[in-house]
């Protein structure tokens, strides 16, 4: 199933579906197919603007950021936080043994600040190795650096280190949890990754209040064009489409119990 979702990934996403229209196009030309062609490549074309220059990702990517807003503030008191992987460069900090953060930083960040104003609490990092050759070192490893330097002491800190998905993310925590018994914690993940994660942990029985962090919109996003900044937009793009492509496959799967949270 790991494999199976990795790889339906590496060719579903948006720029290689547009990539794909492409090959079957001039396929479709060498077999003097031209309506087939002329079709194909204009449903290239389509994907690619789409992806490129409209605000469709990022819009897409607000309503998911939005099903769970971040309390206005901090609770009263804290037991301990779930902070899920995905921070991490994980392939540099392999082989540079470094502290390299990728774009999701924000969750280790907000849990750095709750965990020096709540000196009580417990940190657990549910993250390992979600590459498909599983030989780069996981958040849960990476962490174990990352917090000392600022002083929060490793005793603190519940490494969940085999995860390699959302789903594994939650089951192997439930078991961390039961067997440092931890409760009532606050679970912190990007914004747009917050509904797949909350379902998940429904369906598992696991009370969690949400936290999340790493928004990328700045709540007022409209559809429409946007030249300025394609890069960007294909980046959001793709992330809210491999969302959606969670949530649906994990409600399919049955492995959570409503196809968007919230």
């Amino acid at each position: 199933m790991f494999i199976f979702s990795k790889l339906v990934w590496v060719f579903g996403q948006p720029l290689s579906v547009a990539f794909f229209l492409i090959v079957l196009g001039l396929l479709a030309l060498a077999l003097r197919l031209r309506k087939s062609a002329l079709l194909l490549s204009g449903l290239s074309a389509v994907v690619l603007f789409v992806t490129l220059y409209t605000t469709a990702g990022n819009y897409l990517l607000q309503g998911l950021e939005n099903r769970f807003p971040k309390p206005a503030q901090d609770p009263e008191s804290l037991q301990c936080m779930i902070v899920l992987g995905g921070a991490f460069e994980s392939e540099v900090n392999t082989a540079r043994h470094g502290i390299e953060f990728s774009a999701a930083a924000d969750r280790f960040i907000e849990a750095l600040r709750l965990a020096q104003k709540f000196p009580q609490s417990r940190i657990l990092i549910s993250g390992g190795d979600g590459s498909i050759s599983g030989t780069y070192e996981g958040d849960a490893a990476a962490s174990t650096r990352f917090f000392p330097l600022f002083g929060v002491p490793r005793e603190r800190l519940v490494e969940e280190t085999a995860s390699r998905t959302t789903f594994e993310n939650a089951m192997n925590t439930k078991d961390l949890l039961a067997q440092n018994g931890i409760s009532n914690c606050l679970l912190i993940t990007s914004g747009y990754h917050m509904p797949r994660s909350v379902g998940i942990f429904r369906k598992l029985g696991i009370d969690v209040t949400p936290w999340p962090t790493d928004f990328r919109t700045d709540g007022e996003v409209r559809p429409g064009i946007d030249f300025t900044q394609p890069s960007l937009n294909a980046q959001n793009t793709s992330t809210a489409v491999r969302e959606w492509f969670g949530l649906v496959g994990y409600y399919l799967a049955g492995r959570t119990s409503e196809l968007y949270p919230r």
